[in-house]
């Protein structure tokens, strides 16, 4: 099997690993746009060669590791020199813009295009974090163009299978980017804002898995989360709104020294907490 990686950073280096750990039953083709990266890809043998015009056609699955832009962009310059027996899948972290671009352009071109969303990653980006199982015991959301296409879905998780997901689940684009809003991009942008406290500063001594935990993933990649933010703004503000709001309700019951609602309100948040968990 011949796998095209687009973007060799965390996520598609992690991918890449995982391919050629598999031996010589893949063969890894890469293509980052950092001309270092790419090289110092296939010098340590974290793919067999370069993605190019001349072999991209040869690639029975194409992943796009990169930024929803970039993947729409890539698709854009490449989908006329895409074999029609290729499946692509994006591994971008929202799926409006690139699934509408992607499936378009498959229709037009005769290849198959699938959404997709590995979710695994650390806090830390780039090549050099980047390891063969990452993925492995993890969830992936597949947006496929058509919901009911059983044959489409096994293919993909045939292709998928040396990433070892513990579990596929199936959405569409609009509520993957609804709960990814609140399952992710909200835990960031608070864990982001927590760490802006002076105490931040002073907390060596003073903290422990709580403060671990929740500040774990203030350490981000701006420039990604910025376009992820923006693209996904409408519902990402909705869940900004509902976390404001019930701050605010924790902050009056201190102000106004209410220990009844205080109670009331951790009670329900732990209420809460378990009927998540099941």
């Amino acid at each position: 099997m011949n796998v095209g990686i687009v973007g060799l950073g965390l996520i598609g280096g992690s991918a890449a690993k995982a391919y050629k750990a598999q031996g010589a039953d893949y063969t890894v083709y890469g293509y980052n746009r950092n001309k270092v990266i790419n090289d110092y890809a296939k010098l340590s043998d974290v793919i067999d060669d370069y993605l190019t015009d001349e072999n991209i056609s040869a690639c029975d699955l194409i992943i796009l590791a990169v930024y929803p832009d970039a993947a729409v962009e890539f698709l854009k310059n490449k989908s006329a020199i895409i074999s029609k027996n290729t499946i692509v899948i994006d591994f971008c972290g929202t799926k409006r813009k690139i699934c509408e671009a992607g499936f378009a352009l498959a229709e037009k071109y005769g290849y198959t295009f699938v959404g997709g969303h590995p979710m695994a990653g650390t806090q830390y980006s780039g090549l050099k974090y980047s390891k063969k199982d990452l993925f492995k015991g993890a969830s992936m959301i597949i947006v496929p163009p058509t919901r009911n296409d059983i044959s489409l879905l096994a293919r993909v998780k045939e292709c998928l299978a040396p990433l070892s997901f513990g579990r596929f689940n199936v959405t569409n684009a609009e509520f993957h980017d609804s709960e990814i809003a609140y399952t992710s991009q909200l835990a960031h942008i608070v864990s982001n804002a927590y760490v802006k406290s002076p105490a931040a500063q002073t907390h060596k001594g003073y903290s422990a898995g709580s403060y671990r935990d929740l500040t774990r993933v203030a350490w981000l990649n701006e420039n990604m989360w910025t376009q992820l933010f923006m693209e996904n703004k409408e519902y990402l503000l909705k869940e900004l709104s509902i976390v404001i709001d019930s701050l605010n309700e924790y902050k009056t019951a201190l102000e106004n020294s209410d220990e009844d609602m205080l109670r009331n309100l951790l009670k329900e948040g732990r209420e809460c907490k378990e009927r998540a968990d099941g």
